[in-house]
């Protein structure tokens, strides 16, 4: 059985972190960790909690009061009709989130429809849960969302489940209410399960955020999987939860989080109570600020990269997702992918090249297109969540180093 976990890959996002190490001086556009700090609420939740020594043992499911906060914000904001508390599970982040549903719901060889691009983990996840990932590109052209056909044609009789990333990482795609509604249909006539991860609600700059488990009928067969690490800045806490209303599926994944973590920080827990029972003021400052800094960074990417990187603002989430001109880099030398990573994984890789070259000429982290999907390749992430002052200055490296290359 260990043997097995040698074909699960280990995400870019891994390897660039590890390399970025090696700068000095980086600038972290690598991570999408928010350079905001946590807020008061959540800070003081946790202080009163090691006050009163709350650090012991907790029920596996999560205490209480945080599962009965995030069954009621999911009726209230998401428009889900959770039934009672005892259907939401709190985990160790959005990742353990989804790593607890997909063991609960996947039998080996079942079929799972992902986006390409879609973050690196998700197609591990399901690899591990004995799963197999099929990947179904968004279209650029449609702001980074699927055409319902092009899913109906990779549904065969051992798709098992749709998962859906809306906002997407890395593209920020949103998909629409009607998007959201062929997609139901389309559950609903083939008798699919949806894994409907929404780790960036809170971020949409354009349209709306829709739960496809808030539409009529759909949270039956719907598992909308949440963290608060991005709407909140408390991403190395790692508290996020999911509600099942199946009760066997439930049972499954609650063995999950058992056996995996037996509870959830209790410090950590106790913060999030604090946090969720507070002030809510900070998610719509940090959407602000985050709007800024998006087009921020995408004004001046036009004037530090002219014609080496194309692409537009999304409408959600906070990464630059943009196109490499295979020319330039061409031109540039800028060819192949010089480490074994990046043989290892896409061979002949642009998109590793311009990565490594922006992380040893420039100093800038960012991840290769080609680690989220093979229809990625050729384009780049970075993260626009990071300071203003980090921002501005990985754009100032970035113009200094290829003005270089442009006057070779």
């Amino acid at each position: 059985m260990g043997q097995f976990l040698d074909s699960v890959p280990v995400s870019a996002i891994v390897r660039i972190r590890d390399m970025m190490y090696t700068v000095k001086d980086p600038f972290r556009l690598d991570q999408g960790d928010v350079s905001f700090d946590a807020p008061d609420t959540f800070k003081q939740g946790v202080a009163r909690a090691m006050a009163e020594n709350r650090t012991h043992y907790l029920p596996s499911n999560g205490i209480p009061p945080l599962r009965k906060a995030f069954a009621e914000k999911m009726r209230k904001k998401n428009g889900i009709p959770i039934g009672s508390d005892d259907e939401v599970i709190v985990t160790n982040g959005g990742t353990h989130a989804l790593f607890a549903v997909f063991q609960a719901i996947l039998e080996p060889g079942d079929e799972v429809i992902i986006p390409d691009p879609e973050w690196p983990p998700t197609m591990a996840i399901v690899k591990q849960a004995g799963g197999v990932p099929v990947q179904v590109p968004l279209r650029e052209d449609l702001g980074w969302r699927w055409e319902i056909a092009d899913v109906e044609k990779a549904l065969t009789p051992k798709t098992r489940v749709l998962y859906l990333n809306s906002p997407n990482n890395p593209t920020g795609g949103v998909l629409t209410r009607a998007d959201l509604e062929a997609l139901a249909r389309i559950a609903r006539d083939r008798n699919l399960l949806v894994v409907s991860d929404e780790a960036y609600e809170d971020v949409v700059f354009k349209g709306e955020h829709v739960s496809i488990a808030s539409l009529p009928g759909m949270y039956d067969r719907a598992i909308p999987c949440y963290t608060m690490s991005k709407s909140y800045a408390i991403t190395g806490v790692r508290v996020g939860y999911f509600a099942i209303q199946n009760a066997a599926l439930r049972d499954r994944a609650a063995k999950v989080v058992l056996y995996s973590t037996t509870n959830v920080s209790s410090i950590a827990q106790y913060g999030a109570v604090a946090a969720m029972e507070g002030s809510q003021q900070c998610i719509d400052d940090f959407k602000t600020e985050l709007r800024f800094r998006r087009d921020m960074f995408f004004k001046g990417l036009q004037d530090a990269a002219p014609g080496v990187f194309s692409g537009n603002p999304p409408d959600g989430a906070f990464y630059a997702f943009v196109k490499i001109d295979p020319e330039f880099a061409k031109q540039a030398g800028i060819t192949g992918g010089s480490r074994a990573e990046a043989s290892a994984m896409a061979g002949d890789s642009l998109s590793w090249a311009m990565a490594e070259f922006l992380i040893k000429h420039a100093r800038i982290g960012c991840v290769p297109g080609v680690d989220f999907g093979p229809r990625s390749e050729g384009y780049l992430r970075f993260c626009t969540c990071r300071s203003r002052e980090e921002l501005t200055g990985a754009l100032a490296s970035m113009k200094e180093t290829l003005a270089h290359v442009h006057a070779r």
